[in-house]
């Protein structure tokens, strides 16, 4: 077995490698796929804060994905109409500048975390897996039922948000951007994990009487993670509008949720690039076997069957040696 740190790189320049290939073979679709690929494996990296470190089994990290999503979708649909989101006291436009919209929906998505969790987390087991799905089918429904934003239909943008010096439009720009933003991610999380504050809750998710007992406050800390976790994850669903020019209800959906848990156990829970491997497999298997069936799941679903009995530690699990952290 290789080193999981070995592994990672290899892992990262593979990712790099295909839609370099792409592009040099002109096949813009893949550059796309890959594209999806770093956006979900994003997503994935979040609620794996949540549920690797933290045992946070939540079920509604949909509502942080569509909560980005709509953060991008109100803003750029406001700004390509010429249209105030409000024009009272203090003026508020909307805006196609993806750094802001970037920040908007890390904000909204981090507040609506916290509103969550505060909640969420003074319950645990069966009952906080279904506070949290409960809280994501509210916002899909709430979404559904919003006709300013295109209710059940959704809302198109016309045009994708821009970034400094950059062609967004072209898809190996912007795939570049959505790279750079996961290594960025990924480094935060791991230096997170090597920390005080990552081995407090690693420590709580082991042994939480333990750790309540040498004064950890175990509430506080998961409810921080919970807080991250959902910003990152609402950061990853502003840019899977963006790649699509499209938000929907479907972004709310239990589905959602469950896909990016998917993600997770493919790949390795509490492994840095589990997710990452995850979500990449997860694409080709609905590329390859979607084109073959459109009962696709079924195979899927004995894939992850293999995993739960015979592999637990995930594909990065079978193929590296986890290595351990000190705390410093």
């Amino acid at each position: 077995m290789i080193r999981e740190g070995t592994l990672n790189i290899v892992i990262l320049c593979l990712l790099v490698a295909v839609p370099a290939y792409a592009y040099v073979m002109n096949e813009p679709f893949t550059i796309t796929l890959a594209t999806r690929a770093v956006i979900f494996a994003l997503a994935g990296v979040g609620l794996n804060l949540a549920l690797g470190q933290g045992g946070l089994v939540s079920f509604g990290h949909a509502a942080y994905f569509g909560m980005g999503g709509y953060a991008m979708g109100i803003l750029a649909s406001h700004a390509q109409n010429y249209d105030p989101i409000f024009d009272g006291a203090f003026l508020i436009e909307g805006t196609n500048s993806m750094p802001v919209i970037w920040v908007v929906a890390v904000v909204s998505s981090a507040l609506l975390a916290l509103l969550i969790g505060a909640l969420s987390l003074r319950t645990s087991g069966v009952y906080f897996i279904m506070v949290t799905l409960a809280f994501g089918q509210m916002f899909y429904y709430f979404a559904i039922s919003w006709p300013a934003y295109g209710g059940e239909d959704g809302l198109s943008i016309y045009v994708r948000n821009q970034f400094p010096g950059l062609n967004t439009l072209d898809p190996i720009q912007f795939f570049g951007i959505c790279f750079a933003i996961l290594c960025l991610v990924l480094l935060f999380v791991d230096r997170l994990n090597k920390s005080p504050f990552g081995l407090a809750l690693n420590g709580a998710h082991q042994n939480e009487e333990r750790a309540r007992t040498v004064g950890i406050n175990v509430y506080k800390l998961r409810l921080v993670a919970f807080v991250i976790s959902g910003a990152i994850t609402g950061l990853a669903g502003a840019l899977f509008a963006d790649l699509n020019r499209f938000v929907s209800p479907t972004m709310f959906s239990w589905a959602i949720s469950g896909e990016i848990m998917i993600f997770i156990i493919l790949g390795g829970v509490a492994r840095l690039f589990g997710p990452v491997v995850g979500a990449a497999v997860y694409i080709l298997l609905e590329h390859f076997l979607g084109g073959l069936s459109d009962y696709w799941f079924i195979y899927l679903g004995a894939i992850l069957l293999g995993m739960v009995l015979f592999a637990k530690g995930g594909i990065i699990g079978k193929l590296a040696k986890k290595e351990t952290h000190h705390g410093g």
